[in-house]
């Protein structure tokens, strides 16, 4: 076999959002665009806000000398400044620059923390329903997956993770909002991992780092807000993506930020900037580092995807359809009617409707909608989702 049998298991285990997409295709070609409805990429519809395409503009026009070259591996010093500046205003918590480090995105920024972390063997754990490449990270670096599934209302159960750490625990990841349920976990909420994390420290002589990936925070919708980890957890490091509220997914910028109090913070820092370099990384892209430093408080409009959300869920549960109201991120993460969501998802393709099941996320019996369409896609789609809920007997 020409490639390696372990990434021939990865790639069927990975492939659900993959093979709903090419599916799509084929509809497409057959049935023309505008009669599918592809709910199934997180793709990021909404150009970037005027303040970064300005800045942009400016740094091609006007280059800075040497803007193009090697740079420290963690970043321009002035962007992780800048950058540093922007948590500690957010946080309450004063970051120094030098706990700021540059990356090539979430996923590169995810990478590079569990590389520095993990010896192998070391386990991870994450919560269920979980973006999937969650898993194939921390098998990058030796470590081992341990899931804890959430409540019906994908809420935490703090007595289920405390039974999940052992001693050989070494990071958990949290990500609110949450891909794919859109649920906001609230300063209670993580408040309460946070006391499980330091009890559980305290018992195994070692910390248990949080890891909070936190791309999607600043869409947030019905006066939800977003509670940083750093005031409340001190063995805490962020993650976080401009994908998002920049809508810049193709341009893989982000930071990652380490809090002054966590145990050997210095040294965090020290073998995350030597990782992003020996994962092949180098550094993250320099003219995106220059172009966000300016944009970083900005955003796209979530009134957007807020509006897109209403029009959803005001369909999908007027036609029978549980669902958890989302209040941020771009995703719905309805039950499906019947208890076979790979099922589900076949009667949605047999009417041009394309979501992605729930086990591709870890959790079974429900389906995954991505928000990231045309308000006219989620308004023709509406007889169809109607006919799949007639089809399963909700209405």
């Amino acid at each position: 076999m020409p490639i390696s049998s372990k990434i021939v298991r990865q790639m069927e285990e990975s492939s659900w959002i993959r093979r709903m997409f090419e599916e799509g295709l084929k509809l497409k070609k057959q049935f023309g665009a505008d009669k599918v409805y592809d709910f199934t990429l997180g793709n990021p519809d909404l150009e970037p806000p005027e303040t970064f395409q300005r800045r942009l503009r400016h740094l091609v026009e006007h280059p800075i000398p040497k803007m193009h070259q090697y740079m420290p591996n963690a970043g321009f010093p002035e962007v992780r400044e800048a950058v540093a500046r922007w948590i500690s205003e957010e946080s309450k918590v004063e970051v120094p620059a030098d706990h700021v480090i540059l990356c090539v995105g979430a996923g590169g920024g995810l990478n590079v923390v569990l590389k520095t972390l993990l010896d192998v063997g070391d386990e991870v754990v994450v919560f269920s329903p979980y973006f999937v490449e969650y898993l194939f990270y921390i098998d990058n670096h030796g470590g081992v997956p341990v899931v804890v599934e959430t409540g019906e209302k994908f809420e935490f159960d703090l007595g289920r993770l405390a039974e999940r750490i052992t001693a050989r625990t070494k990071v958990v990841i949290v990500n609110s909002p949450n891909n794919p349920t859109g649920v906001v976990y609230e300063e209670a909420a993580l408040r309460g991992l946070a006391d499980v994390l330091r009890e559980k420290s305290a018992r195994f002589s070692r910390p248990i780092y949080l890891i909070s990936d936190d791309p999607y925070k600043k869409i947030l919708f019905d006066g939800a807000v977003y509670t940083h980890v750093f005031p409340l957890y001190e063995h805490s490091i962020v993650v976080y993506s401009h994908s998002k509220d920049l809508g810049l997914a193709g341009e893989r910028i982000g930071h990652i930020a380490v809090h002054p109090g966590a145990e050997s913070a210095a040294k965090l820092v020290a073998g995350m900037t030597f990782a992003i370099r020996v994962l092949g990384f180098v550094n993250a892209p320099a003219l995106m580092q220059l172009a966000v430093k300016d944009s970083l408080r900005d955003s796209i409009d979530p009134r957007v995807y807020e509006r897109r959300r209403d029009a959803m869920y005001g369909a999908l549960t007027g036609m029978g359809f549980d669902i958890v109201k989302p209040r941020g991120a771009f995703y719905m993460f309805p039950k499906s009617p019947i208890p076979d969501d790979r099922e589900f998802a076949g009667k949605c393709v047999e009417r041009n409707l394309l979501v992605v099941p729930g086990i591709g996320f870890g959790r079974a019996g429900y389906f995954r909608i991505s928000l990231t369409v045309p308000d006219r896609t989620i308004e023709n789609s509406l007889a169809a989702w109607r006919d799949v809920a007639s089809a399963c007997a909700l209405a």
